[in-house]
Order: C-alpha cells, then sequence, then structure tokens
C-alpha cells in the first residue's frame, strides 16, 4: 500500500492506493503555520479491514514529526486512533 500527501497552501490530505486504486483519503486543514487539523478519513469499502485509515494516519504522523507541527484529530476516527496509541501522542 502506497500512501501519498497532496498539500496545498491552506488544506491537503493523505490518499492511500494498491495497484491504483485508491484506497482511502485522509483530509486535514491548516490551523496557521504549526497545526493541521485532520478532519476526514474516508475508506474505500473494498479495502475494509485493511488498516488503510491507520496507515494514512500514522504518515500524517509522521510528516507532523519531520516538520515540527502539531496535529489537532477533529475526525472521529483519527482521534480514535490517538486514543489508543500513546507512542504517537506526542505530535497532538
Amino acid at each position: 500500500m502506497q500512501v501519498e500527501q497532496f498539500n496545498r497552501e491552506s488544506k491537503g490530505f493523505f490518499k492511500a492506493s494498491e495497484d491504483g486504486k485508491e484506497a482511502g483519503r485522509m483530509t486535514y486543514s491548516w490551523a496557521g503555520e504549526g497545526r493541521i487539523i485532520i478532519d476526514h478519513t474516508e475508506v474505500n469499502p473494498d479495502f475494509k479491514g485493511r488498516n488503510v485509515g491507520k496507515t494514512m494516519l500514522m504518515e500524517a504522523v509522521n510528516f507532523a514529526r519531520t516538520n515540527n507541527i502539531k496535529i489537532l484529530p477533529l475526525c472521529p476516527f483519527a482521534k480514535s486512533v490517538f486514543d489508543k496509541v500513546e507512542e504517537i501522542r506526542d505530535v497532538l
């Protein structure tokens, strides 16, 4: 599974794909220079149960760590992963 990031001035998203088919998308908005707000996660039903959402979230965490920014998880899925996985809370 491949995850690509598409970053624009005020918004962006992470897109997961496999064999040319979109598996999922996680969208975010910039809140100033040092924070992104993850607002929505969507997974293609064909890829259900394959950790697509978590894979995209981990890519967002890596992006946050690399660029020294914080994540505000307003998306219920992203928030639930942060609640369960203590090791990634450094970017909150």
